[in-house]
């Protein structure tokens, strides 16, 4: 069972404020918010923090871990449609039927802010820059899916591979933490399944970047030797 930790969340004092909430608010109008997320989630590694199908109640601001979300297609495969680290937000898949469309699994130990959506409506119509925020939000979603069409349709391979790689050092960067050391939370097959490849050809793709001095790899950590190298696979025509 899903934990839930009744606390206090004090938005004004968390590093991943920037990141998931407004800049710019008032001291009252940050009182209202830190009332309006009124309590935290734990979600161990491997549980659901939401299903498919379940009724969309609220939006979840993740304030440590990483979760992927997923779907299952027609013949019961998981397709990965997603991965999400602290400051990131989960869940807006449920607003347009009031149901979620996907699941959302933990993929370490994790917690969550939980944002009730009527509530965050609510107020959103009183605090002009808090509902810029929510359509700055949605606008991301937006676009992110139109960088996954883009990796999946005129990418090659190891193309889609390195783009991965950087948008994960990026939006780690944007955290504070290194931009060249990480650990991947999720498998080889989850990467395989995000960006409609092969388990044998991501295998195929850590090994020449490796060969070619690009990389280090050790099991799940990765070390990014050559910056530059990977910008240029992932974008050869910008970066020739």
């Amino acid at each position: 069972m899903i934990r839930l930790q009744e606390a206090k969340v004090a938005c004004s004092n968390c590093n991943m404020r920037e990141l998931c909430m407004p800049v710019g608010l008032s001291d009252d109008e940050m009182t209202q918010v830190e009332r309006l997320i009124s309590n935290r989630r734990k979600t161990a590694r491997g549980e659901h923090l939401y299903q498919a199908g379940d009724d969309f109640v609220s939006l979840f601001a993740v304030r440590t871990g990483f979760f992927k979300t997923s779907v299952a297609s027609e013949d019961g495969r998981e397709q990965v449609t997603g991965f999400l680290m602290a400051g990131e937000i989960l869940g807006m898949d449920g607003i347009v039927s009031d149901r979620h469309a996907c699941d959302a699994v933990a993929l370490e130990d994790s917690e969550v802010c939980v944002m009730p959506f009527d509530k965050l409506e609510e107020l959103s119509a009183h605090v002009s820059s808090l509902q810029r925020h929510v359509h700055k939000i949605m606008s991301r979603e937006i676009v992110r899916d139109q960088g996954v069409m883009l990796l999946l349709g005129s990418m090659r391979a190891e193309e889609r591979l390195a783009a991965f790689l950087l948008n994960l050092t990026q939006r780690l960067q944007a955290r504070g933490l290194s931009p060249s050391n990480m650990v991947l939370r999720m498998t080889r097959e989850e990467i395989g399944s995000y960006l409609g490849l092969k388990l044998e050809t991501v295998s195929r793709g850590f090994s020449r970047f490796v060969n070619e001095g690009v990389l280090e790899v050790q099991q799940r950590q990765v070390r990014v030797l050559d910056q530059q190298a990977l910008k240029s696979i992932a974008n050869p025509t910008v970066c020739a």
